[in-house]
């Protein structure tokens, strides 16, 4: 639902997990969570921070290589001057997993060394994952496991329970759903999200997210636009924008009109792609 002041989309299955979270950080070690790194602050789940407190936390930046360089920079060394235990990854690669584990036991030695101080060896270091839908949770948890652990797709919401994963050297990874705010009072908070594929499409209308990207990347990237579609003048109507886009790429309807609601998903989709250019949503400052 939207209306002037906020959007509403809080699937009941999420409330849950909120509360399971809660209870099962009482006996959490570390807790790695996923940010997407063209939304560094956005896809930052306040209502899960105001829950980890101080925990030993590892904050991974995943898609890095679909982000503007520059902000990603910024954005992480806004992070580590914040304290944060800060990693930009490839999820799925094999030596970026394996800097994951370094840091987990790295964080979780002072407990550790405590429990063999009273004779328990093999004590079992306990993970929580988070994040928000879609950020890339389940790829990083099959790389750490180095099996198809959890299911993967391109979608947001496909995680709706949470797991137990053993790792090697006695690691347990608790895999949860993606948890979005409650609410969101920022507009465009919201629609940001939505921009990167963080939230089912059919939950906002495609005019409102591709009026607010193309808004976007006429201020922070024009070049995109130009690049891409071959769209000169950045100041056209965001209509007459889309309608361009459609000729360019003989986008039509059976009767031979264009159809500009293809060549919205065709922007949204090639955005999310990183075919326009590496952007960030998110700009440092």
């Amino acid at each position: 639902m939207i209306n002037n002041n906020n959007i509403h989309w809080f699937p009941g299955h999420m409330k849950k997990a909120i509360n399971q979270i809660v209870e099962k950080l009482k006996m959490i070690d570390v807790v790695v969570e996923i940010i997407d790194a063209r939304l560094p602050l956005t896809s930052l789940n306040s209502q899960l921070e105001k829950a980890i407190k101080d925990k030993n936390k590892i904050l991974v930046f995943s898609k890095s290589d679909l982000t503007d360089e520059r902000q990603l920079n910024l954005f992480l060394e806004k992070y580590k001057q914040d304290k944060y235990t800060v990693l930009s990854l490839n999820l799925t690669s094999k030596k970026d997993s394996g800097i994951v584990i370094e840091y987990i036991k790295k964080l979780a030695q002072e407990k550790i060394t405590k429990m063999q101080n009273k004779g328990i060896k093999n004590f079992p270091i306990k993970v929580m994952v988070i994040g928000m839908p879609n950020v890339g949770k389940s790829t990083l948890i099959n790389s750490l496991s180095k099996r198809k652990a959890t299911k993967v797709e391109n979608r947001p919401g496909l995680t709706k329970s949470q797991q137990w994963i053993k790792l090697d050297n006695n690691i347990y990874l608790l895999d949860t759903p993606g948890i979005l705010p409650t609410i969101y009072e920022d507009k465009n908070a919201a629609i940001k999200i939505a921009t990167i594929g963080l939230i089912k499409d059919e939950i906002l209308p495609i005019d409102l997210i591709c009026n607010y990207l193309l808004e976007f990347l006429r201020t922070n990237y024009p070049k995109s636009l130009q690049n891409r579609y071959q769209i000169l003048n950045f100041n056209l109507p965001n209509e007459e924008i889309i309608n361009q886009i459609a000729i360019n790429r003989e986008l039509k309807k059976s009767n031979g009109e264009l159809d500009l609601n293809r060549a919205q998903h065709l922007l949204l989709n090639e955005f999310r792609q990183g075919l326009l250019g590496k952007i960030s949503l998110d700009i440092y400052g």
